[in-house]
């Protein structure tokens, strides 16, 4: 399928305590991440997500599909595709990934994503963007639509049939939208929503949703007034993926200060759909799994957005907390709140959080990781990656849809809250063979014989 993409001008990149705490909402602000390490639930050879050839080949825009608010860079800046300063619409397009050094080919990417342990680090890196155009629905109302060339307004068309061409080729009809935390670049969330994808299996259609943090550690209180007030451009975003797309569903996994973002969006789209009945708004949004990692979101104002109706919008809300998340805890004291990603005490639990948590269990549910491999690394707030035990749990609800009992979480005592038990793998691994016919065998010569029969 020829999308008929047009190229953006590419440029060169050319209190101590604080420092180190407010460090944990991104693992670089540079243009490179190190592969994460391989979820538990992959470790054993048993599921093996991965194809048996190089997938960016088959992928028809052969990259990571995105959607920013920032302002692309010019000539006098030093970013290479977008600087870090707020924009005032949303543009799209496709980042090109390089997952691995050029002298490994592909049979040793799929051996070393999937090992346990790695004889070194193994970067992926942003290698170059294409910019299809705009989202004309989010041009501002002071604005005209004759102020933009007819090429950047046809952007979202390019961007929706981009994205039914991989659909289209996908087991799984699904959208999943990676919305990153504060003090990162542009190239941050492309890489980030590159690594879930992959392990993923290229299956479905992952975008990455840059919204214009700082990478400047004393960025906190400036990115968070840009996380809060840029909620409509991604409420509008997603609004277009289910009116444009064929999506059967769409996830979003929300990190740190995009909580914000993405837990306003929804319930700006709640107050919208404000007397639907909760079939009615799926029906109409398609909005499945709405994942949160270390958020950093005040808990009584998550309270008013509920109050408000947000509980409505998805299929599940999955809130992950930790005790051992370092950086949320000076984001309390920085705020004086409570974050609704710091892990939650039994004597802390409202009659009515509880009462929430008990009867609203097939549609929020709340994931304590402290006591999770991994979780405590680093300062703790970036466990969705370095927790093989946390990645394969957000993995496998993604991919599966199993609730937190099927997966092996177990209620922890006196507390409407999951945790992971001792022997969760092998809890997790039964459940997907319950469900999955393929696991244990040879997944990819499944796939090469399925692909070689007649249609």
């Amino acid at each position: 399928m020829n999308l008929n993409i047009k190229n953006i001008s590419i440029r060169p990149l050319g209190f101590a305590l604080a420092s180190l705490l407010l460090s944990g909402c991104a693992s670089t602000v540079w243009d490179e991440v190190n592969l994460m390490p391989a979820p538990d639930v992959y470790t054993d050879g048993r599921l093996d997500p991965l194809p048996d050839s190089d997938p960016m080949a088959l992928v028809p825009y052969g990259g990571i599909l995105y959607a920013t608010d920032r302002r692309p860079a010019g000539e006098d800046d030093n970013e290479k595709y977008y600087v870090n300063e707020r924009g005032q619409l949303v543009r799209l397009g496709v980042a090109r990934i390089t997952l691995h050094d050029a002298d490994v080919d592909w049979s040793e990417v799929r051996q070393i994503s999937l090992s346990k342990s790695r004889p070194k680090d193994y970067p992926i890196r942003v290698t170059g963007v294409t910019e299809f155009g705009i989202l004309e629905d989010t041009i501002p109302g002071f604005a005209r639509r004759e102020d933009y060339g007819e090429e950047l307004l046809d952007g979202d068309e390019e961007f929706a049939a981009a994205v039914n061409a991989q659909l289209e080729r996908s087991k799984r009809k699904h959208v999943y939208i990676y919305v990153h935390g504060f003090k990162v670049v542009f190239e941050n969330p492309m890489l980030v929503a590159a690594e879930l994808w992959h392990f993923l299996g290229y299956d479905g259609v992952m975008v990455g949703y840059a919204w214009p943090s700082t990478p400047n550690k004393w960025a906190y209180i400036r990115d968070t007034d840009t996380s809060n007030g840029y909620a409509r451009h991604l409420r509008k975003f997603l609004e277009f993926l289910s009116e444009k797309t064929i999506a059967e569903q769409i996830h979003i996994i929300a990190y740190s200060n995009g909580t914000r973002l993405s837990a306003r969006a929804f319930e700006q789209l709640a107050l919208m759909n404000d007397g639907r009945a909760r079939e009615e708004i799926f029906a109409r949004h398609r909005l499945g799994n709405l994942v949160m990692v270390g958020s950093d979101l005040d808990r009584q104002v998550f309270a008013a957005y509920l109050a408000d109706g947000a509980l409505d919008v998805p299929r599940h809300m999955s809130i992950y907390v930790s005790e051992k998340d370092k950086a949320l805890g000076f984001s309390r004291w920085l705020t004086r709140r409570e974050r609704l990603g710091q892990a939650i005490a039994e004597e802390n639990l409202s009659p009515g959080g509880r009462r929430l948590l008990e009867e609203s269990k097939d549609h929020i549910s709340v994931i304590d990781v402290s006591d999770a491999e991994g979780a405590s690394t680093g300062n703790g707030h970036g466990y969705f990656r370095n927790s093989p035990w946390a990645s394969s749990d957000i993995l496998m609800t993604l991919m599966y849809g199993l609730t937190p009992e099927q997966r092996g979480l177990q209620l922890k005592a006196n507390m409407p809250v999951y945790e992971f038990p001792p022997d969760y793998m092998e809890r997790l691994w039964s459940a997907i063979a319950e469900i999955d016919s393929t696991f244990g065998a040879d997944n990819r010569a499944l796939d090469n014989e399925a692909g070689n029969q007649d249609p």
